[in-house]
């Protein structure tokens, strides 16, 4: 494109008449999608009970477990806190608060957890080293496989907030 072209384009975006989404995007943008403020998801067992099973393992105090349950992300899509396609607009602000019994928090912006975007795997455990939780450690716990310490991966979890801005 040459200064002539570029020179009227500049005057219409200053003047108001064009805006600048208009010119980088063909189309208007997306409406943000209403969401709660506050949406607490109970983890009960009929919440949980069809959902597919998936496996993963980490380490925490030096020794390594394999734990399986449910992911996070079909928790959440099942509850109606997170959309099965990518999150855009609004929904990336969202975040979910995770509370263990002893008031340990832990948050996962739903960004960092839909598939299209962070990707980052989250289980919601309820057995690990073959044998259901105890009640030390259960009767669910968090695990996140990818962190580089467990630190999120929080034992004795309570229901799960999620919280949008």
């Amino acid at each position: 494109m040459n200064v002539r072209c570029i020179a009227p384009l500049a005057l219409l975006l200053s003047a108001g008449s064009v805006s600048a989404w208009a010119v980088d995007h063909p189309h208007p943008p997306p409406a943000p999608t209403p969401s709660p403020a506050r949406q607490v998801i109970a983890l009960d067992a009929a919440m949980r009970s069809d959902l597919p099973r998936e496996t993963a393992e980490f380490t925490a105090h030096g020794d390594r477990h394999a734990c399986e349950g449910a992911a996070l992300v079909a928790l959440l899509r099942r509850a109606g806190a997170m959309s099965a396609e990518p999150l855009r607009g609004a929904d990336l602000a969202r975040r979910v608060e995770a509370v263990a019994r002893d008031g340990y928090r832990v948050t996962f912006s739903l960004a960092e957890l839909d598939p299209s975007l962070g990707n980052r795997r989250v289980l919601l455990a309820d057995r690990c080293d073959g044998e259901v939780l105890s009640a030390t450690d259960g009767p669910l716990r968090l695990v996140v496989p990818e962190d580089a310490r467990p630190a999120r991966s929080l034992r004795q979890l309570e229901p799960l907030t999620v919280l949008s801005p």
